[in-house]
């Protein structure tokens, strides 16, 4: 009679530790490598790598490199390059720091993001100065806001905030599923989720499968050069 109690709290205990063990690194993505065909208004102007890899012991990095590979875009050399060194908090991840350079034969830029966790501060330079304002838990940068909205939907979640680091300030932006679509890309056909922002004016639609991809399959962007995306391949090593 006496085992019961104990059994019953070794019951508790074993449950409350389920409960509040963190996330391992079984539950995170795996390493990859995306390619992308980018349009504007229909027509091929270039062609975009996404690569996830770990850096450190627990840091990772998440890069996007573009170049123009047909018109004007091809015409002027431009190409662009995004990295995002990044921590997890749980199974999503965090900026630690933002890089943005863009580079073409008229003209050049770039911004440098950094995110002090201790002090709760986000710095951003853009070669003015810095410009410094408080963070805030799950902070994401644009680069890497496509992975981590992927990694909501695929932890099951259908109305998505998130809080992005800006130029100025933390921007809580909104997201939704608003249907199911057929998708075709150079990568294949799909059955999306279709996910758009809600709490602005400026059109963000991007197309996700996240049993398959952390990643959309699509993206259309407009108001920031009319951009959309194409998933061409996918790969792990």
């Amino acid at each position: 009679m006496k085992t019961l109690p104990f059994l019953s709290r070794c019951l508790v205990l074993c449950l409350l530790f389920v409960a509040t063990a963190p996330v391992s690194a079984a539950d995170r993505p795996a390493p990859f490598t995306a390619t992308y065909r980018v349009l504007q208004a229909g027509q091929t102007i270039g062609e975009a790598t996404i690569t996830l890899k770990a850096v450190g012991a627990d840091v990772w990095e998440y890069s996007n490199q573009s170049r123009g590979t047909a018109g004007l875009a091809a015409a002027m050399g431009a190409s662009s390059s995004e990295t995002t060194r990044l921590r997890w908090r749980g199974a999503m991840p965090e900026t630690v720091s933002y890089d943005y350079r863009m580079d073409a034969a008229i003209k050049s830029k770039h911004r440098h993001t950094d995110v002090d966790w201790k002090a709760q501060k986000v710095s951003v330079d853009d070669g003015k100065g810095p410009m410094n304002y408080p963070s805030a838990p799950g902070l994401v940068d644009r680069n890497l806001l496509p992975f981590a909205l992927g990694l909501a939907l695929r932890a099951g979640q259908k109305d998505i905030t998130l809080p992005v680091a800006v130029k100025r300030e933390v921007e809580q932006q909104h997201y939704r599923v608003t249907g199911e679509e057929d998708v075709s890309v150079p990568a294949g056909h799909f059955k999306a989720l279709r996910l758009e922002r809600v709490d602005t004016d400026r059109a963000y639609v991007a197309w996700y499968v996240p049993a398959r991809y952390p990643v959309p399959v699509r993206l259309s962007q407009k108001g920031d050069g009319d951009l959309e995306l194409q998933l061409q391949g996918y790969r792990q090593p």
